[in-house]
């Protein structure tokens, strides 16, 4: 096999077969096993590139659409490295997911998403860990290894998109064989960086050189969240980098208002398909990570995965920024192990900091509520001027 685009540290697109490394089958896909949604999805079968194949189709706004399957994991799953399937798009540029159930709780759940373009058969090898356990809870750690869950109780895989995707255009996909692989070649670097953190960013902008900046986040970065759309912090970071520094900076938005940190991991692939090598990635989550029970080891330990995620997928072409969790005025402080946990991922992980909670604390020090709008949790102007001034300290201070 010879590697034709690597995803992630082992996610990898592979052609042609090599039948001798086959490994056991999950499910030859020669029969419809899938039930499909209760509306806006069906199933078929078509010529496969081994036999039959299922095609999935999806219509436009099929959201928290899956198709489900009784297929479960056996002991020969936990023998295994991961899994690997083939897909062939119908020629638009989209992209599809995947999900696991494990062991028959649905809180405990791992998602994953592959691209769906062209109209060729090609091959996915993914591994365990590649899977994202999407929800927070004490049972919702890492496929394989030690301490992780086993890949025997898991149920799946269905197909389809969560809600948290955020686009649901129309598209189809087809399917075949997905089987279990013995042994995947993963990519070991982890592509620490030399000097400071940000330093090359930094680089960049004083040799006033073009700046591609990926923004994960939420409904405090989402530009399209009724709070932002004449003021964000994105745009007033491209602003204030474009008049400090004198670079064209192009901010390439992938929040998405509601969601949590995980939940951004799965979606990686959509963005790094677009911008393979963004200078710049930051990282703005908490919010809606403590709502859903998420808390300081497990947030730690989320930050630090996206490091790695982020490293990996760009390898290591981004410099990562993670950011302290922004308070609300009503929470002031409540979620302060949050921001512990972001600051010692950081640490530990070689990323820049920008400590937004910080900042916030010290310009809201007389007047909090002049931070937010009337909800008191998203951010007025100055609010957003505060989240901007605290990312560009962050990246001058890989000079200092």
């Amino acid at each position: 096999m010879y590697r034709i685009l690597a995803l992630t540290a082992s996610v990898v697109l592979v052609t042609p077969p090599v039948r001798a490394a086959d490994g056991p089958l999950i499910a030859g896909m020669d029969e419809l096993r899938y039930t499909p949604p209760k509306e806006k999805g069906r199933a078929d079968l078509v010529p496969g590139k081994v036999g039959r194949a299922v095609r999935f189709v999806f219509e436009k706004d099929a959201r928290g659409a899956f198709f489900t399957t009784p297929i479960r994991g056996t002991t020969e799953w936990d023998k295994a490295a991961g899994f690997s399937f083939w897909v062939k798009g119908d020629g638009g540029d989209h992209t599809a997911g995947l999900e696991f159930i494990y062991d028959d709780d649905y809180s405990v759940r791992y998602d994953f998403a592959f691209p769906v373009k062209g109209t060729e058969w090609t091959k996915l090898v993914v591994a365990w860990d590649d899977l994202v356990p999407v929800l927070p809870g004490p049972k919702s750690r890492p496929l394989g290894g030690p301490g992780g869950n086993s890949p025997s109780r898991l149920a799946g895989p269905w197909f389809g998109k969560w809600w948290y995707w955020g686009d649901y255009p129309a598209v189809s996909f087809s399917v075949d064989e997905l089987r279990l692989e013995p042994a995947i070649e993963r990519d070991a670097n982890r592509y620490t960086p030399d000097g400071p953190p940000l330093a090359r960013v930094l680089a960049r902008l004083k040799a006033g050189k073009p700046l591609s900046v990926v923004t994960m986040g939420d409904s405090l970065t989402d530009t399209r969240h009724w709070a932002n759309r004449e003021v964000s912090w994105p745009n007033l970071l491209r602003d204030r980098l474009k008049a400090g520094y004198g670079s064209v900076v192009t901010v390439h938005n992938s929040a998405i208002g509601g969601t949590q940190l995980r939940q951004n991991l799965v979606l990686i692939p959509r963005w790094s398909d677009k911008v393979p090598e963004p200078d710049l990635v930051t990282i703005c989550f908490g919010g809606n990570d403590w709502e859903g029970g998420m808390r300081g080891e497990q947030f730690r330990q989320t930050c630090a995965d996206a490091v790695d995620r982020v490293r990996r997928a760009t390898k290591g072409k981004a410099d990562v920024l993670l950011m302290t969790t922004v308070p609300s005025a009503d929470q002031w402080l409540t979620r302060a192990e949050l921001g512990e946990a972001a600051s010692a991922a950081a640490r530990e992980r070689k990323a820049g900091l920008a400590d937004t909670e910080k900042a916030f604390q010290a310009a809201g020090a007389d007047n909090r509520a002049g931070l937010f709008v009337r909800d008191r949790v998203h951010l007025s102007p100055a609010g957003h001027a505060v989240v901007a001034d605290a990312v560009v300290a962050a990246i001058e201070a890989a000079g200092r």
